[in-house]
């Protein structure tokens, strides 16, 4: 059964056109109403019973969603229309729009990882003694609470809760898993009179708890403290902000879901080889300190990663993969949105990328400004760090005249603005961070701002986020060969100092995603472009520092082709004349250490240099002072041996 489209105009607040909507989805759509939730509720009653329904109205979610339980019947899917495109001030139709938001909201949505977490609600409360102290009164109901206070202060005995002394060294984990240090760790001792005596000073306690309440109002435990999940950090200053806290720590026992929010694969990754150091941009850019350096690969924490994204755009092999949803999810709803829009006769429309920050701006600009223009097509991502230079380039490509990417006072800019100068180095002009906070501002800023124009002939962004970049290069710049690119790239070429080079292949050997290669039959540095991803590895383990990188991208198919950077003459061997090594690199060597090496003091050893590897073996042998040779080997015992011995007893 096809699904059936309910439109809603509110009141008569915004036009929509039922008949053209419903020809560029393909839903079934009978019509406008105006008043769906209130006097019009039958209509959506029985549409809902029937099921299979679609509402083009999220405002109102909760009410409908209701209906569906009365009924027993599972809840409609909810498209937000109203917000995004019906409440503007744009005289131009807004229907292209309209079809396109339906078209992505009916997408299906992917499935996500996740892991099960348990807090059992033991919780530490550091700071001074009169907040720490009565905000555990205020805990001990619905946790198990310890207060940490310094060792100058005095412990006043209490059975409600426990109350230690120490200095808080180091504090890791998140919730249901913390671990802190403790230097001069006191405990009150159990019985007596009066004040209870302390346990002699510690230092190195461990100890384990799910919560941790920071309310000393000094430097946060962690990186990025917003981001830790079970810590709670508030300005002991602030009654309001302590109460929010106090609040939160209080509902976080129980298990809770905590999502997985990027893959890695430790095989893709260029981190470092041979213990030579190359790609750190994930740990550059990771605001938590999740991500470490694990050898020749990185590792990352789930438990602490808070999901930004910005690891997986900055990631040049794509080792790190974001998860929530996937690149192909995000490139196949911004194709869905540009050909949507285009079916329904939409021109040369802007994308407009936010997040939940954006959302509540475009809400409050078209509930009390001018809202939205109709080119500009609202798509919200879960992470805006994550929408990296492929993304950007994949929009354009797609169809979009332009993307604009709109930050809230939240958003991590580390990896965001490198990724848009990428892209801007690929696609001039054609994308920008709005760092706009009043939602006036933004409709202003977007109405005045005049359309640019897209490109005739799409392309369908399918494979990994390399592949669509490099193939929505070419589509943008049809007659470019190569684009510089700037410093830190993923793309680019390499260039070696012939006079330099040895050809050693040491850069061959710790390749990580094997752009350079060699000849096994010629000495031969080879190279393919379209495989560098700029790690820089091959700069660090040339032994002659004859290796630069040049940041570009080759947009011909040349770049899919391996060619030769660096060769020589092979030389022959003195004995046999098999061809090996380099012919230079044999003749300094022998230029080099022929009478000059006590080695190779005599002709005969230094002719050996000059020997392939069987030959040198073989002389090596038949030499004077063979280091192989070994004694005389004994005579073979036979039987009249053994006879003659039992006659001599």
């Amino acid at each position: 059964m096809s699904k059936k489209l309910l439109l809603c105009d509110c009141l008569g607040s915004q036009a929509v056109n039922a008949a053209a909507l419903g020809n560029a989805t393909g839903l079934a759509c009978s019509g406008c109403h105006t008043s769906l939730c209130t006097t019009q509720i039958e209509v959506a009653t029985k549409a809902i019973e029937k099921g299979e329904v679609v509402i083009a109205c999220l405002q109102e979610a909760h009410r409908f969603t209701k209906v569906a339980e009365e009924l027993e019947v599972d809840a409609p899917y909810f498209i937000d229309i109203r917000d995004r495109a019906g409440w503007t001030f744009d005289t131009a139709p807004s229907t292209p729009k309209m079809a396109a938001l339906i078209a992505d909201g009916m997408l299906p949505e992917p499935t996500y990882r996740s892991l099960d977490v348990t807090s059992e609600g033991t919780c530490l409360i550091i700071g001074a003694p009169d907040i720490a102290l009565t905000t555990a009164k205020t805990l001990i109901e619905a946790l198990s609470v310890t207060v940490l206070l310094t060792p100058s202060e005095d412990i006043v005995p209490t059975h409600e809760y426990d109350v230690v002394l120490g200095i808080l060294k180091q504090a890791t984990g998140t919730i249901g898993q913390f671990e802190v240090k403790i230097d001069a760790f006191q405990q009150s001792l159990v019985g007596g009179r009066g004040t209870p005596g302390l346990t002699e000073p510690r230092d190195g306690a461990l100890s384990h708890c799910d919560i941790i309440l920071d309310l000393t109002g000094g430097s946060p435990l962690f990186p990025a403290p917003e981001k830790r999940d079970g810590y709670l950090r508030a300005d002991p200053k602030s009654q309001p902000a302590v109460a929010h806290a106090v609040f939160t720590a209080s509902q976080l026992v129980g298990t809770f879901e905590k999502p997985l929010y990027v893959r890695m694969e430790p095989t893709l990754c260029a981190h470092s080889r041979a213990e030579k150091s190359a790609c750190s941009n994930c740990l550059n850019v990771c605001p938590t300190g999740a991500i470490v350096s694990s050898g020749e690969h990185v590792s990352i924490d789930p438990m602490i990663c808070a999901g930004c994204g910005a690891c997986a755009a900055v990631c040049p092999s794509g080792a790190i993969s974001y998860d929530m949803p996937t690149a192909d999810h995000i490139f196949r709803r911004i194709n869905t949105l540009a050909t949507a829009y285009r079916k329904a006769g939409g021109k040369d429309a802007t994308l407009l990328v936010h997040d939940d920050h954006g959302r509540e701006m475009i809400s409050l600009s078209a509930r009390y400004g001018r809202g939205l223009p109709a080119h500009v097509i609202p798509m919200e991502v879960n992470a805006l760090s994550g929408f990296g230079h492929a993304e950007i380039l994949a929009a354009l490509a797609t169809g979009f005249a332009g993307v604009d990417i709109l930050v809230g006072p939240k958003t991590e800019r580390d990896a965001l603005d490198p990724q848009l100068e990428l892209a801007l180095a690929i696609a001039p002009d054609k994308a920008s961070i709005l760092d706009i906070s009043d939602p006036d501002a933004l409709s202003d800023h977007l109405f005045s701002t005049q359309p640019m124009t897209a490109i005739d002939a799409p392309i369908l962004p399918l494979g990994s986020r390399r592949q669509v970049a490099r193939l929505a290069a070419k589509t943008l710049n049809p007659t470019s060969e190569t684009i510089p690119l700037p410093v830190g790239a993923p793309y680019g070429a390499v260039l070696v100092d012939t006079n330099a080079c040895t050809l050693c292949l040491a850069c061959v050997s710790l390749c990580p995603s094997g752009a350079l290669g060699d000849n096994p039959d010629l000495p031969q540095l080879r190279f393919q472009e379209d495989a560098c991803l700029q790690c820089g590895l091959c700069t660090n383990v040339c032994p002659e520092k004859a290796i630069t990188l040049v940041p570009q991208f080759d947009l011909t198919d040349a770049a899919y082709t391996q060619k030769t950077l660096n060769e020589e003459e092979p030389f022959a061997c003195v004995e046999c004349g098999t061809l090996f090594g380099v012919k230079s690199t044999i003749e300094k060597i022998t230029e080099k250490l022929a009478g000059n090496h006590s080695m190779f003091a005599n002709p005969a050893a230094s002719r050996m240099i000059q020997m392939c590897d069987g030959c040198r073996i073989n002389a090596q042998f038949h030499s004077q002072n063979n280091p192989f040779a070994s004694k005389e080997r004994p005579r073979t015992r036979t039987t009249d041996d053994y006879l003659s011995k039992r006659k001599d007893h």
